[in-house]
């Protein structure tokens, strides 16, 4: 039987007429039988029977270009694997519920958005984000950092108020009839270029209303400026900010200290925890990364509960092979084991009424994103742009300071037309790996960062990085059937 049908993401049936295919993926989580259409976005929780039925069935249902009914010789499959197992009356019972769902093209669906990505080049190109990397300076020495104590493979430099006014000039130009714009006030550390950050703030609002625009600021720190003139005008102007932090004392402390060696946690924890609680309802994550040294990483996001953090993220570490602290393909295992056990650690505070948002972990199988941003990703290097402190555009953070991918600057636009075209056809069609995978709707496609830094192209994926996002959708999927229980 169906024990729930989750939710449908999206159904555009009428969007393309092409040749589809079928694609179900099915897996077992914390005891929970799930069945996932990937092309419709049905999510159906189920018994072992109907996950028996369904999986019997699927090596023999053809692409549908429209419901249908099961045929004898499919029926017959389905018998003559499971006859054993389970009774005539339950297989013939779950064959019906089966039928039901095709009926409703919540199962058994076909790929109908291949050909939807076709005219993606053609698009108007809209700006709808910017992240100003206000400081490429910091106070902390971590050590994984990719952003080389915030130098980015380059220089030193703090943003002007001019190069940033005329990068939110750009962004209000660029936008089309957006009105909802996001600008991340980034580093190295911004705390440590404040006073144009607060500068830049007023001179975006002032111009909401002259061009109908409303801006959403966020800012990322690492805490060690944080005082209570900061944290009140964060709290006034700020939609969310981003507290990094990688979790217990001596996790955070061996890969970020301060750059004579001394650890930061005893510092930051205090501040941040005043922080959260003045937020109250306003956005913030608390987020860490994990690396080689502590794959028991549940027990941070843990410990950042315990902490009174209620919002929460950890990363794993994108580094070279090379680095001692890197994951590495042996590692995924004890990885994977981690994220289930922190999934069952999550719905178990949940139920109790002292439950917490782990990013990760949110999944909107009621409605989510449109069929366009599933296929085409975060929309770096078209929609997302990263600005240095001097004014040049990359397609984003981790692209600054390579100049292959130098896009314009704040005076000139974009100029490197070429790349910003390639960043368009970037999706989950033109990527080899992802075109047939289940997770291909949820995460879009992956990081093209991460794709040419591992494969030295954008539209390949990190293999490593696949296998951990895939198994977060499966845990999120699953938290989600353990809740509506």
């Amino acid at each position: 039987m169906i024990v729930g049908a989750i939710a449908v993401t999206w159904n555009f049936l009428n969007l393309i007429q092409a040749r589809r295919i079928v694609l179900i993926h099915q897996y077992i989580n914390n005891g929970y039988y799930i069945v996932l259409d990937v092309n419709s976005g049905s999510v159906h929780s189920t018994d072992a029977l109907l996950y028996d039925v369904v999986e019997a069935l699927a090596p023999n249902v053809p692409d549908m270009e429209h419901p249908a009914p099961l045929t004898e010789d499919q029926k017959s499959c389905v018998f003559n694997t499971l006859s054993s197992r389970y009774t005539e009356e339950d297989l013939l019972d779950a064959l019906s519920d089966v039928q039901e769902l095709i009926d409703a093209e919540e199962l058994f669906t076909a790929d109908i958005y291949k050909d939807y990505v076709a005219d993606f080049k053609k698009r108007q190109t809209v700006v709808k984000a910017l992240c100003l990397h206000i400081a490429h300076d910091c106070n902390l020495a971590c050590r994984y950092c990719f952003a080389e104590e915030g130098e980015y493979h380059g220089r030193r430099a703090l943003m002007s108020f001019e190069v940033g006014k005329k990068a939110l000039d750009f962004l209000i130009a660029n936008s089309g009839n957006r009105i909802n714009l996001e600008v991340d006030f980034f580093g190295g550390e911004p705390l440590m270029n404040w006073n144009v950050v607060k500068e830049l703030v007023e001179y975006g609002r002032s111009q909401e209303k002259e061009h109908n625009k409303k801006f959403r600021f966020t800012l990322t720190t690492n805490g060690v400026l944080l005082n209570d003139e900061i944290m009140d005008f964060c709290n006034k102007e700020m939609s969310n900010v981003v507290l990094s932090l990688d979790g217990r004392k001596e996790v955070n402390d061996r890969m970020r200290p301060f750059r004579n060696g001394t650890g930061s946690y005893d510092l930051i924890v205090p501040k941040f925890q005043k922080f959260a609680k003045l937020r109250g309802e306003k956005d913030y994550f608390v987020r860490g990364t994990f690396t080689r040294n502590n794959l028991d990483f549940s027990q941070d996001v843990l410990h950042f509960a315990d902490l009174g953090f209620d919002k929460l993220s950890i990363e794993p570490v994108v580094a070279s092979p090379d680095e001692p602290y890197s994951i590495r393909e042996e590692d995924l295992p004890e990885i994977m084991e981690e994220y289930d056990k922190l999934a069952k650690e999550f719905v178990k505070r949940e139920k109790e009424g002292r439950g917490f948002k782990f990013f990760h972990f949110m999944i909107d199988l009621n409605q989510g994103p449109c069929v366009a941003k599933r296929l085409s990703g975060c929309g770096s290097g078209t929609e997302y742009l990263a600005v240095t402190p001097w004014g040049d555009f990359y397609p984003c953070h981790q692209f600054v300071g390579m100049e292959n991918f130098l896009l314009g600057n704040v005076e000139e636009g974009i100029v490197n037309t070429a790349v910003r075209d390639e960043f368009k056809l970037c999706n989950v069609y033109a990527r080899e790996k992802c075109k047939d995978c289940f997770a291909r709707f949820y995460c879009s496609g992956g990081c093209a960062a991460n794709s040419y830094n591992f494969h030295g192209k954008i539209t390949d994926a990190d293999d490593i990085g696949c296998a951990m996002q895939k198994k977060r959708i499966e845990c999120a999927i699953m938290i989600r059937a353990a809740l509506s229980e």
